[in-house]
């Protein structure tokens, strides 16, 4: 779709969601999920509201760190769409969504208090170079460190090949790179648009309407590459042809640091376990639809190879304890011991909307004037 017709598709979505009635609260979804008593928790409305944390870049401080970062909640202003929030707080449409069921994420509501998914339990691979897992749709860097400096990790939400179209999982390197690239449209998805009516060139060239975006990373995968977009409300859905694809300010900075040669190693894990001071966490998303191997073997797997801060295996209540976790797959790294939902509200950071809108779309509240425009010139020409 081109970006020219954005604002008429979004125009016409917040309009037909207008009439939605009512919204979950954070503290009402994370009730249901209750396992104990836990701490008691400041109303979210006491809190202070701080600044959000970096959104793409963490410091590990010990070499056994595998969680960075922090739940973050914010409240919604009256125009903000969850398109809006995952790009301003470095996520993806579908972290929005999986992490606050029930909460309409065109119109969250001004006030509604939105769960930013922001705690991220690593990959479970070594340390180096590009790592992605297509499964919570996030891509992780680690840049060398010089000899005495501490590590960072930076991380991106990412979109990933839909169903039919699925992102190839290996190790792998980049074997090129280009600014302001030209599209060669492969014949596959030259025939899947004609048949859609939507025939293309088969070469798009450098500008808005290339959906490459102004960088790309080639991988040694033939036709497949990490790359901007044209469409970044895509960004954390299951939308491409394969290739994975960033926020446009994302895949710029990524390009300065990304050098050709660089290892990518790409992986499918809806189920993590990592550790940051000696707590143990656990992440799960939903698995994706097409994949190969059964949910329950995955999960297994990460059982098998977990132990604790002792280094034994974890107990058959845990491991109980963390299947029961896995049945609510909301991207949000919950503590396996101390987890109920009071816990990990007690630690979310209550931040400040930092939001802007953007002056080419229009708000709410100037697309119900613009309708009662039209309403008025509808009803007057019915006279």
């Amino acid at each position: 779709m081109p970006n020219h017709n954005l604002t008429l598709v979004r125009i016409f979505v917040l309009l037909a969601l207008l009439s939605t009635a009512g919204c979950e609260t954070i503290d009402g979804f994370m009730a249901s999920m209750r396992k104990g008593s836990g701490p008691d928790v400041v109303p979210l409305a006491e809190r202070p509201v701080q600044e959000p944390i970096d959104a793409n870049s963490f410091i590990l401080t010990a070499d056994d760190q595998t969680v960075i970062g922090e739940p973050q909640i914010v409240f919604a202003g009256a125009d903000d769409t969850f398109s809006d929030l995952a790009r301003t707080y470095g996520l993806g449409y579908d972290d929005l969504i999986d992490a606050n069921p029930g909460i309409d994420p065109w119109l969250p509501g001004e006030g509604t208090a939105i769960l930013l998914p922001t705690q991220y339990v690593l990959p479970a691979a070594e340390k180096r170079g590009v790592i992605l897992n297509i499964a919570s749709k996030r891509l992780f860097y680690y840049p060398q460190a010089a000899e005495g400096e501490q590590q960072q990790v930076l991380t991106y939400p990412i979109g990933i090949g839909r169903v039919g179209w699925e992102t190839p999982l290996g190790d792998t390197t980049v074997i090129a790179k280009a600014k302001n690239p030209s599209w060669w449209v492969p014949a596959s998805v030259r025939k899947e648009h004609a048949e859609m009516g939507d025939p293309l060139p088969s070469l798009v060239p450098p500008g808005p309407d290339n959906p490459l975006g102004t960088r790309v990373l080639k991988l040694n995968m033939p036709g497949y590459l990490i790359h901007g977009t044209n469409q970044p409300y895509g960004v954390g859905m299951r939308v491409s042809h394969g290739c994975v694809r960033l926020y446009p300010e994302n895949i710029e900075y990524l390009y300065t640091l990304v050098d050709v040669g660089e290892v990518v190693t790409i992986m499918n894990e809806p189920y993590q376990i990592g550790s940051k001071d000696g707590v143990l966490y656990f992440e799960a998303h939903t698995p994706l639809e097409d994949d190969s191997v059964l949910p329950e073997d995955r999960l297994q797997a990460v059982l098998d190879a977990q132990t604790d801060a002792r280094g034994t295996a974890l107990n058959d209540h845990l491991q109980q304890h963390i299947v029961s976790l896995s049945g609510v797959p909301t991207g949000v790294p919950v503590s396996i011991v101390q987890y109920d939902a009071n816990e990990m509200m007690a630690r979310a950071r209550v931040v400040r909307n930092i939001v802007e809108r953007d002056p080419n779309e229009p708000t709410l509240s100037e697309v119900r004037e613009m309708m009662d425009e039209i309403d008025a010139e509808v009803e007057e020409d019915a006279l």
